[in-house]
């Protein structure tokens, strides 16, 4: 149990943060930022390699091997960065995401959960330091619970309901506020078990929310592949809307995304919250960062190590350099700064 010092709530289509909306009066060549949620996607900040075979492959260049801990110490000692150019929250996820940005084999095994859907205690550890700085720093945490490629780790349909229950537990008995629930990383992309695809993940977002502590549950949703839109299903019982920018090359992409969003039957004023989206161009006047924004929706930066880039490029590609460190890092948070009036 800790003592809490930033809550997350929602009122309306506002996020809320200690009972006032982000940004507080803020708006940006005319469009409304108050009760935004800028954020960008640092899922490896509890990252670890339960495989032998694939551990090496993540080692440290000045060490030659990886350590879990050191990685979660440098993540924790950027947050402040983040948080002084306006950005208010970050996701991070119990099973991680793709060291390469995509990928469709998984070779490595990296999870919070054991086959039975228990939690392992060294990746608790990892992210209750990660939530007591962030609590501290007045950010919001989207914690995700899975990742498609990384279920293969359960024994069956039942233990990735255990897994839900056992998490938001834990996650309550923390007494920290200041978190968000996102299901699972793209319920629509790839996924074997049912219960954690389309027609079958509200299942998930109702154990979810049905679990209480004093009175408290986890305000929780699922997200959706770039270019989806939710069906009416989670619509209906999330408490705001995770869609993803991957693919839309063009920002009025982003604008009809909203908008059809918007028009899912079972919508209701609530926020509309983009956790990924791999799309820069932060110096053009228009890019997905802007169209966001303009559409009145919340914003995240998912960045990769490409091509030709180096170390200190991508905030998914492990080792990560967790500082503001390249190019398209400066782009994004510099961006956020403007937006955020920081």
């Amino acid at each position: 149990m800790t003592t809490k010092s930033t809550e997350v709530t929602i009122d309306g289509a506002k996020f809320q943060i200690n009972g006032a909306p982000t940004y507080r009066g803020r708006s940006w060549k005319g469009h409304p930022v108050e009760g935004l949620l800028l954020n960008t996607r640092m899922v490896q900040g509890i990252f670890d390699d339960l495989n032998p075979e694939t551990r090496d492959d993540w080692a440290y260049a000045d060490t030659g091997s990886w350590d879990a801990d050191r990685n979660t110490e440098e993540f924790i000692a950027a947050m402040p960065s983040w948080k002084a150019h306006g950005v208010l929250a970050f996701t991070i996820n119990l099973q991680g995401g793709s060291p390469y940005g995509y990928s469709k084999q998984q070779p490595w095994i990296n999870s919070a959960f054991t086959p039975e859907g228990a939690l392992r205690d060294e990746y608790l550890d990892r992210l209750s330091r990660i939530l007591r700085a962030a609590d501290e720093l007045g950010m919001v945490v989207i914690v995700g619970l899975f990742y498609f490629g990384q279920e293969k780790i359960f024994a069956s349909e039942d233990a990735v309901r255990t897994a839900v229950h056992n998490a938001v537990t834990w996650l309550l008995e923390t007494g920290h506020s200041n978190i968000l629930l996102e299901i699972n990383n793209e319920c629509d992309i790839l996924y074997q078990l049912p219960v954690l695809m389309p027609d079958g993940v509200h299942e998930l977002i109702d154990i979810a929310k049905s679990v209480e502590k004093d009175g408290r549950r986890l305000l929780t949703g699922t997200s959706y592949g770039g270019g989806f839109n939710p069906k009416t299903n989670v619509v209906e019982r999330s408490d705001f809307i995770l869609i993803h920018g991957n693919g839309q090359d063009d920002p009025d992409l982003i604008r009809d995304m909203v908008r059809k969003t918007r028009e899912v039957p079972g919508y209701r004023p609530m926020p509309i919250l983009f956790n990924e989206d791999d799309h820069f161009d932060f110096d053009k006047d228009d890019n997905n960062f802007v169209a966001a924004v303009e559409s009145y929706a919340s914003w995240g930066f998912f960045d990769y190590r490409m091509d030709g880039d180096g170390p200190d490029d991508g905030y998914q590609s492990v080792p990560v350099n967790w500082g503001i460190s390249s190019p398209r890092k400066r782009g994004f948070f510099e961006k956020a700064k403007e937006i955020a009036g920081t």
